[in-house]
């Protein structure tokens, strides 16, 4: 992915077929925190106004995938629906759900945090204050089950990848990769940078929904001690959700 940037207007979209049953209808070529919002509206449109054949929507950073039903519409013939939908005047952006996500800035999936302070000129504690401050959105779900890839990391916190990635991150990793932030939803290899972990189960297959967030929800990271860690860790185990969202979309 190019590097963060937003356009100085909306690009043309770019209608792609995916197989014989899915189109991508690309807004930019980069991370693009406009086009990412144009995504997740159209995504919501569909939503609130359905058109038939259309099976699901899955909301990227810059393209949006609608799957299809060919016996009920042909990829033409929904392109030009999807074309009319995005001349429409943007609807005003909704709001996604405000999450208050419980992170500890340390421990044992801090893999990177004393690092990274270092090769920022800052303590761990200003670091991990920097990441918490601002409210991130929710760009897309992807890699992984519940994987979230947040848009909203401070500049100053941008930082490249390990050179060679780990075998295993733990769920609940809070992890930054160039100038994007995540949240790890399971267990998984990554070349990622970590600073600390929350016991949120962002995927949880026995729970419905399974995913806990969606494409435009927004997060704000509220720091907790170690003991408060583990205690809500062992709620989580028990099955608790933790928290709702504070504000519903």
């Amino acid at each position: 992915m190019h590097a963060a940037a937003r356009s100085p207007r909306p690009a043309p979209p770019l209608f792609l077929p995916v197989g014989d049953q899915a189109l991508s209808v690309q807004l930019s070529d980069r991370i693009d925190p406009d086009a990412n919002a144009r995504v997740i509206a159209l995504a919501a449109d569909l939503k609130a106004d359905p058109c038939p054949g259309i099976v699901e929507t899955v909301p990227t950073y810059r393209a949006l995938l609608v799957r299809y039903d060919p016996t009920v519409i042909r990829g033409a013939a929904l392109e030009e629906i999807l074309a009319e939908r995005l001349r429409r005047p943007a609807p005003e952006a909704a709001e996604g759900r405000l999450w208050r996500v419980p992170v500890h800035y340390g421990g044992p999936a801090a893999l990177d945090l004393e690092a990274l302070a270092e090769m920022k000129g800052m303590d761990p504690a200003a670091l991990a204050a920097l990441h918490a401050a601002p409210e991130y959105r929710v760009a897309m779900i992807g890699f992984a089950p519940g994987f979230a890839y947040l848009d909203g990391l401070d500049a100053r916190l941008h930082a490249p990848r390990l050179p060679v990635p780990r075998q295993s991150v733990p769920a609940g990793a809070i992890g930054i990769g160039g100038q994007q932030a995540s949240v790890n939803s399971v267990a998984s290899p990554s070349g990622w940078r970590y600073i600390g972990a929350t016991p949120m189960r962002l995927f949880d297959p026995d729970r419905d929904p399974a995913v806990l967030l969606t494409a435009g929800d927004r997060i704000r990271f509220e720091p907790v001690d170690f003991a408060m860690f583990l205690r809500l860790g062992a709620r989580a185990e028990a099955g608790s959700p933790l928290i709702t969202p504070e504000v519903e979309a």
